[in-house]
């Protein structure tokens, strides 16, 4: 990580006002995608990491029983507190929590997880780790979106903030979540530095048939 957990608490939070308004064509794409690729139904509930001020976690609420917003920025989340009342939302949870410690209880059944515009903060070792933690929380649907490479980055034109970033290759993330169990059922490639991927525990692909749709 290229920046302390408070370091990047504290810049997000400075920017939490502003922050919804700043963002790219590119991670809206990505955002939609991980919502229409995140699919919970009336009881599952969802894990939403990096939430930020909740565009994952309020877009999938009205379709989840429960969703559970963790971030390291107060700011962040206060913002999402306010976008959750305004929209009447009593269903979503916004908690500190980091990707390789996201406090859930440990009997709080997590049924998908989700992530966007996040992960690329760790570095590949913390983010293997952090991927192993979501496994861990029995989800049987993680989806990622997230900044990672297809091929090598124009150095001269990087999509990242090198000071602050480190994304990861998109083949390191899909072994990350093979090695975890989990089959890699979409790559989504948004743009040649910002990936989608959907990864489905391999007992409940199994459940549904065992059918795969990769693409880039």
């Amino acid at each position: 990580m290229k920046k302390t957990v408070e370091e990047h608490a504290t810049r997000f939070s400075e920017m939490a006002d502003e922050y919804d308004d700043s963002k790219s064509d590119e991670y809206h794409a990505s955002a939609s995608l991980v919502i229409e690729h995140a699919k919970p139904s009336p009881t599952d509930t969802v894990l939403d990491l990096g939430a930020g001020t909740g565009a994952i976690a309020l877009a999938v609420a009205p379709d989840a029983d429960r969703v559970l917003a963790r971030d390291i920025s107060e700011g962040m989340m206060n913002e999402g507190r306010r976008k959750a009342e305004e929209a009447g939302l009593s269903n979503v949870e916004f908690a500190y929590g980091e990707f390789r410690s996201p406090d859930v209880d440990p009997d709080e059944r997590v049924d998908v997880v989700t992530s966007n515009f996040a992960l690329h903060h760790l570095a590949d070792d913390e983010k293997r780790e952090a991927i192993r933690v979501m496994a861990d929380t029995g989800a049987r649907r993680i989806v990622l979106g997230d900044v990672a490479f297809f091929e090598e980055p124009d150095p001269a034109a990087p999509f990242y903030g090198p000071e602050v970033d480190d994304p990861a290759t998109v083949g390191t993330l899909v072994e990350a979540f093979t090695s975890e169990g989990f089959a890699v059922t979409t790559v989504e490639r948004v743009h040649d530095q910002v990936a989608v991927i959907v990864a489905e525990r391999g007992d409940a692909l199994a459940a549904r048939g065992g059918s795969t749709d990769d693409s880039e």
